[in-house]
């Protein structure tokens, strides 16, 4: 019986079909490799929620989701993989955000289809580190989820140039002046592009 769950009440315990490779498996055994980019095309590695020790990310031992199951189902490190994406899960998959920005998620997921996960995961990685600088030198307790945001929706070179000028900030100014010339530049840079550095909600 493909694609049946089966609930064992008892010890809560869910099976799930994999009808590509003809077994069951439980949600406890979804676990990827990529803890930087989910199953579904968000960029996990520049979360708050990651960054913040809330959530280990997709498939690390988080709480499954329905993207996930259909995962194991069709035995898929990514959507993209599928022979049926984009789905009815996808139609209006950007149109608000939740603790990250959903905005870029079918685009994301496009452009790491077309580079190759490899060559996309180094480029997050790259932008994970760039978060980090940000985070630990121009962070005065306010602008995580704005450095977060910038950081997911912006180009590496943007971000990059926005570091540089930072670099030249007298010494003498105070963590939150620091934080408020960065916070500037990166909403100019945004602006210049037409991206908003805002979560959007239902």
């Amino acid at each position: 019986m493909d694609f049946a769950a089966i609930a064992i009440r008892p010890i809560g315990l869910f099976l799930w079909y994999n009808h590509f490779r003809g077994e069951y498996k439980t949600m406890a055994e979804f676990v990827r490799k990529n803890s930087l980019f989910s199953l579904c095309g968000l960029n996990c590695g520049l979360c708050t929620m990651k960054i913040g020790g809330y959530c280990p990310g997709c498939g690390q031992g988080n709480k499954p989701c329905k993207v996930a199951r259909c995962g194991m189902e069709h035995g898929i490190e990514y959507c993209f993989e599928c022979s049926e994406y984009p789905c009815g899960d996808y139609e209006h998959a950007d149109d608000y955000d939740s603790f990250i920005t959903h905005r870029n998620q079918k685009s994301d997921m496009e452009k790491a289809k077309d580079m190759g996960i490899e060559a996309y995961s180094a480029e997050q990685a790259e932008k994970l580190k760039l978060l980090e600088i940000l985070l630990s030198e121009y962070n005065s307790g306010r602008e995580k989820t704005l450095f977060c945001l910038a950081v997911n929706l912006l180009a590496v070179e943007d971000i990059t140039r926005v570091l540089e000028e930072s670099r030249r900030l007298s010494d003498e100014l105070s963590q939150k002046e620091r934080a408020a010339f960065v916070s500037g530049r990166l909403r100019e840079a945004a602006k210049e592009k037409k991206i908003e550095l805002k979560l959007r909600k239902k």
